[in-house]
């Protein structure tokens, strides 16, 4: 019996293997040996799968599939080079590494490794004189033209609730390092606000979410040029385990509790809108870290 279920099931695992063959094909080249390594597990997931529908066929005893896994296993041998390439750790540094470094690329690097490695895609900016900007960028909301504003860069964050508490993170890397947030990150190519929600909160905190909710639209402006727009979702639904990551430690906290002495000092002023359901768009003038000037409008 539990041969004939092995025999229904196989197809499937023939899938997502062949499927994340798929996937990797997004990361060439750093993906090439990876991409070659799936292949050969799916060949030999194959060779099983033969091996026992000749069993099933034939009647023979269930227990010869035991000595036909060891037969495949065996074949394997040759390519087992080929085939553990999937680390689990950075080899440089030992951080532990995400499931997208882990099934994707080759060198198995973290990120600070891998840029640390390849410094050429990575230049150092231009300096830039701070005393001119300063002079540029007000200090008020009211100064600016929020109408004809643009950001230099796009976010998203996203709250998980389950019950009366709230998903937040402690910020490792990036920015908002040291500060307590909800998972996100920037918005990439050809990507949506929902869809880069739903990355960054994966990526983050090895949990997933399908749905979400929009809540409302944050504008910052910061005194030494930097400017970003962030969109805020909700969600109240995840699978999986939230899972500390290089970017990212995640813990509950009720909601009724949160350590605003540790967020960014922007957010106790909208996100009680955000829980009442209220649509907004939040404006903040920041100098570093300290916020001169806001101003919250509501739908």
């Amino acid at each position: 019996m539990i041969l004939e279920t092995i025999a229904e099931k196989y197809l499937w695992v023939l899938i997502v293997i062949l499927a994340l063959n798929l996937f990797q094909r997004k990361h060439l080249p750093r993906s090439q040996k990876k991409r070659i390594a799936t292949l050969i597990i799916a060949v030999m997931a194959m060779v099983w799968q033969i091996f026992i529908t000749i069993i099933l066929t034939l009647k023979w005893p269930h227990w010869l599939a035991i000595p036909a896994l060891l037969l495949t296993l065996a074949l394997a041998i040759p390519f087992r080079h080929r085939i553990l390439l999937f680390k689990f750790s950075c080899p440089e540094c030992g951080a532990k590494l995400n499931s997208k470094t882990i099934l994707n690329f080759d060198d198995s690097l973290c990120d600070n490794c891998w840029r640390e490695a390849h410094p050429e895609l990575f230049p150092e900016p231009e300096e830039v004189e701070e005393e001119v900007t300063l002079v540029e960028v007000p200090k008020t909301v009211e100064e600016i033209d929020w109408e004809s504003w643009e950001p230099k860069e796009v976010a998203v964050l996203l709250y998980l609730f389950e019950d009366d508490k709230v998903l937040l993170i402690d910020k490792k890397t990036g920015f908002g390092k040291g500060k307590v947030s909800a998972p996100g990150g920037h918005i990439e190519l050809e990507e949506t606000a929902t869809e880069a929600a739903i990355r960054e909160f994966n990526e983050e905190t090895t949990a997933t979410v399908k749905e979400v909710d929009y809540k409302g639209t944050l504008e910052f402006q910061f005194r030494d040029g930097f400017s970003m727009r962030g969109y805020v979702f909700f969600a109240h639904a995840y699978e999986g385990t939230p899972t500390e990551t290089e970017e990212a430690r995640p813990f509950w906290c009720k909601v009724d509790e949160l350590p605003f002495d540790k967020m960014w000092a922007d957010d106790i002023h909208w996100f009680p809108l955000a829980l009442e359901g209220t649509p907004f768009t939040g404006r903040f003038i920041f100098e570093d870290e300290e916020m001169l000037s806001y101003q919250i409008v509501t739908d």
